[in-house]
């Protein structure tokens, strides 16, 4: 396993054990995330332009790098002691405030407050108070210039892009404000994200494997919760529900997609992952976590947002009776469950070296279906993305990797539950 820091237990820090798993305060923490993705979907249905998707897929992106450094600081101490509950309730309050803030993340709305300003300044809070909370762990534990530049010198360069960004509406004709604002944005973000290429190199090291994937699982499962909202405010709210046959089926079909986009996570996908990266060692963990969850995650939750975007069209679009789907509609279904396959292709491929195939093939076949999928009624077009998705997961349950896996599972939650009961009689 990689070393954990040499930081000494105080009433300010406690150091992440190797064994540590999820605290609430870090669930109470996702909660804002689940309000946050609500907010991507919603803003992207009102029009389906290519510039307001590429907004979605910026803002969804600065939300994942928002979560996964107060994720990161969590596998280093425990986020539910000493000044670190203070500090996350700070962060939580700026993300919420962002959240709200999306729909005029970069378009000001006239008669309120600067839309762009209050977004970024939210931004940059919530990375000065991550950026703080790192340097308060790292002033106490064995650090290094690398390690020390890594936490303050990409946000600082971020805060130059974003800072120009908010004075576009200066220098550039009025059309092309939000064009540039995006690239700005996107610019502060491939700065952000480009901190893990050097992490390797900076003695950074990962405690608790089993922390790291428990807190992607659970975000997962978040984006998924998201889904279900969507699909049930996509139709009406309450007493305007268009509460029909062809509403009822296509919101059980949603609720089999879901359950598909479940089943080919976390049947045995996460479980080998984690097992994998617990066997890991060294330096060489820290790669593989960065890769697999940092990286390749942040495609799983774009697939599963997008998915939202789409489940919530198709409904409107059979509650409004509608013979069929719009040509955009059914690109942003099939293309959330592309994105959200071809990630889980590649999170195989990374920890395995091999495998994905089935899922490869079954994204492209997904991929063709997008043009069909216009042209039938929205339920059928629906109906065949279940069984698709479906048939995968019946594909991957008979697989000899997953008898493996399970096996695994089973045996180390037989000796977890022995070792806790066997703590216990002597203990309590």
């Amino acid at each position: 396993m990689s070393s954990p820091p040499h930081l000494r237990r105080s009433r300010w820090l406690i150091p992440v054990a190797p064994g540590s798993r999820v605290t609430r305060l870090e669930l109470f923490y996702d909660l804002i995330f689940v309000f946050a993705f609500l907010n991507v979907t919603g803003l992207v249905a009102r029009d389906l332009a290519v510039s307001r998707l590429a907004t979605g897929v910026v803002v969804v992106a600065l939300l994942w790098w928002c979560w996964t450094g107060f994720v990161a600081l969590g596998n280093v101490v425990r986020a539910d002691h000493g000044v670190l509950p203070v500090l996350g309730f700070g962060i939580m309050a700026a993300v919420f405030v962002l959240a709200i803030t999306i729909p005029q993340a970069f378009v000001d709305q006239p008669d309120d407050l600067p839309g762009p300003l209050v977004f970024a300044g939210a931004y940059l809070i919530v990375r000065a108070l991550t950026s703080v909370g790192f340097l308060f762990v790292l002033t106490r534990a064995g650090h290094t210039r690398v390690q020390l530049g890594a936490v303050t010198v990409p946000p600082l360069l971020a805060a130059v892009f974003i800072g120009v960004s908010l004075t576009a509406p200066w220098w550039v004709p009025a059309g092309a404000v939000l064009e540039t604002r995006l690239v700005l944005w996107t610019a502060a973000l491939l700065v952000e994200y480009a901190v893990g290429l050097v992490l390797p190199y900076a003695h950074w090291s990962l405690p608790s494997a089993g922390h790291w994937a428990e807190r992607h699982g659970l975000i997962v499962l978040v984006a998924l919760g998201e889904v279900v909202i969507s699909l049930g405010l996509g139709p009406g709210r309450f007493d305007q529900l268009a509460l029909t046959t062809r509403v009822i089926t296509a919101s059980v079909l949603g609720i089999a997609l879901v359950a598909a986009l479940w089943w080919l996570h976390f049947d045995s996908l996460a479980a080998g992952v984690e097992q994998v990266l617990h066997r890991t060692r060294d330096r060489v963990r820290v790669p593989l976590a960065r890769d697999v969850y940092t990286y390749l995650h942040l495609g799983t939750i774009t697939g599963v947002v997008t998915v939202a975007l789409g489940l919530k069209l198709l409904l409107e679009a059979v509650a409004m009776r509608d013979s069929a789907l719009s040509g955009p509609v059914s690109a942003v279904l099939h293309g959330g469950v592309v994105i959200y396959l071809l990630s889980q292709a590649a999170v195989s491929r990374r920890t395995f070296g091999r495998g994905g195939r089935s899922t490869v093939a079954t994204a492209l076949l997904v991929a063709a279906l997008a043009l069909p999928g216009a042209l039938v009624p929205p339920l059928v077009s629906l109906a065949v993305l279940v069984a698709v998705c479906g048939a995968l997961a019946v594909f991957q349950r008979m697989a000899g990797g997953r008898r493996r896996i399970k096996a695994v599972l089973r045996r180390e939650e037989h000796a977890v539950e022995e070792a806790v009961s066997q703590w216990r009689k002597e203990h309590l």
